[in-house]
């Protein structure tokens, strides 16, 4: 693990990276939400989860929702991770160089790690 990846309990100020995406996109023969995922794992780069959204509509203007009949439908799905700022601009590189097209957005952000691990 990466230096940047553990913060040994003590708050930190870092990135909350989230990408925008679909259940049903893909890239690389893998769901582009695993891809992500494991993209990350793989690199050591941090944390990350996925989330899928009951309704949304994105920059072409489709409004996907959920309804009894429609499970299927291709839900608007995030992808989130919590990293050092290093490690965020490492992320979007490997995206950015898969050429992968998906929308996300970067907010600075001050996590840790509450509990008997964290001790704050």
């Amino acid at each position: 693990m990466s230096i940047d990846t553990s913060f040994h309990g003590t708050p930190a100020n870092g990135i909350f990276l989230r990408f925008y995406t679909h259940v049903h996109a893909r890239h690389d023969g893998l769901l582009l939400s695993e891809w992500l995922l494991e993209l990350a794992k793989r690199n050591k780069l941090g944390g990350g989860s996925e989330f899928r959204a009951t309704a949304g509509f994105g920059r072409h203007g489709v409004l996907h929702h959920e309804a009894f009949f429609e499970l299927a439908d291709d839900l608007p799905l995030k992808v989130e991770f919590l990293l050092s700022e290093a490690n965020a601009q490492t992320l979007l590189r490997l995206v950015r160089e898969a050429g992968v097209d998906v929308v996300y957005a970067w907010s600075p952000v001050h996590f840790g790690i509450l509990g008997k691990e964290g001790g704050t």
